[in-house]
C-alpha cells in the first residue's frame, strides 16, 4: 500500500525515507516530486556499433552536461541516462518506486524503461532511463520536474538489505550517473 503524504512525512521526520535536499513544497498525496539533475549520458554511437552485455561499457556513452542556461534535447525514439538532483533513501522497511509525471507522459516521456525500483537499504541519485516515444524532440531543463517517488512498507522488514555483502548491488549509493554494470552478471 502506498503512503499517503501524512506518513511519508512522518517517515521522513524518523529517518525512515531520506530526501535531500527536501522541501515540504514538493510533497504531493502520496508521492514527493523529484527534479532533474546536469549529467546525462547518451550512447557514442560514432564509436560504437553493437552493444555486447558481457564486456565493460567504458566507451559505449558520452557524457552531456547541462546548467540552468544550456538544456538538453532528446529526440524522437533517442534513449538517455539521467539523474534526479535529490538523494532518496529507505530503510529496511521501505522501499520506494520510481514514477513519471502525467503532464510529460502526455509529451511522450518516459523516464524509466525498467529501473524505478528503490530497494530497502539504499540511499542514492535514483538513475533515469529517459526515452522520448513521441514524434518531437522534447527540451529538458535543469531542475525541472521530472518524477515523483511512491513509498510503500513492506509486509516485514528485510534482513538483507540492498548492498549487503552477496547481494551483488551494482548501483549502491551511486550519487553519479552510471552505464550499465550488466557484464557483472557474467
Amino acid at each position: 500500500m502506498a503512503l499517503s503524504d501524512n506518513d511519508i512525512l512522518k517517515e521522513i521526520d524518523k529517518g525512515e525515507i531520506i530526501v535531500k535536499p527536501f522541501s515540504k513544497k514538493y510533497i504531493q498525496p502520496a508521492s514527493i516530486d523529484l527534479h532533474l539533475d546536469k549529467d546525462f549520458l547518451i550512447f557514442n554511437t560514432t564509436e560504437n556499433f553493437i552493444i555486447d552485455v558481457k564486456k565493460p561499457t567504458e566507451n559505449l556513452m558520452k557524457k552531456i552536461k547541462i546548467n540552468e542556461k544550456k538544456f538538453f534535447i532528446l529526440h524522437p525514439k533517442e534513449f538517455a541516462l539521467a539523474l534526479v538532483c535529490e538523494e532518496t533513501g529507505v530503510s529496511n522497511k521501505l522501499v520506494g518506486r520510481l514514477e513519471g509525471k502525467s503532464s510529460l507522459g502526455r509529451l511522450g516521456l518516459i523516464i524509466h524503461t525498467t529501473a524505478g525500483y528503490l530497494d530497502p537499504g539504499n540511499s542514492l541519485k535514483m538513475t533515469l532511463e529517459l526515452f522520448n516515444a513521441g514524434s518531437l524532440p522534447i527540451k529538458l531543463y535543469y531542475k525541472m520536474p521530472i518524477a515523483q517517488m511512491a513509498f510503500e512498507y513492506l509486509s516485514s522488514p528485510c534482513d538483507k538489505i540492498y548492498g549487503a555483502k552477496g547481494l551483488n548491488s551494482k548501483y549502491y549509493g551511486d550519487k553519479n550517473v552510471q552505464a550499465s554494470k550488466m557484464f557483472k552478471n557474467f
